[in-house]
């Protein structure tokens, strides 16, 4: 007698239920990992304050007075 409750997936298609949160588990993971390791984009404006120093458009003094501002 093979009927909803004996069927391939188990007691009610909970095995099949179990695998796919299983599956989404990995990939959550695998995501969550990823995420991690990624290098982190540093902050917009301390950037473009770098670039600014860089090209000579702002002395140290300010560079370091403007960074503290940003902290």
């Amino acid at each position: 007698m093979m009927g909803y409750w004996y069927g391939p997936c188990g007691y009610g298609g909970w095995g099949l239920q179990w695998s796919i949160s299983w599956i989404a588990l990995l990939v959550l993971g695998f995501y969550l990992l990823f995420r991690a390791l990624s290098p982190k984009e540093e902050d917009r404006a301390l950037k473009l304050l770098r670039e600014r120093y860089a090209r000579g458009e702002i002395d140290q003094e300010t560079f370091e007075r403007m960074k503290r501002d940003l902290s």
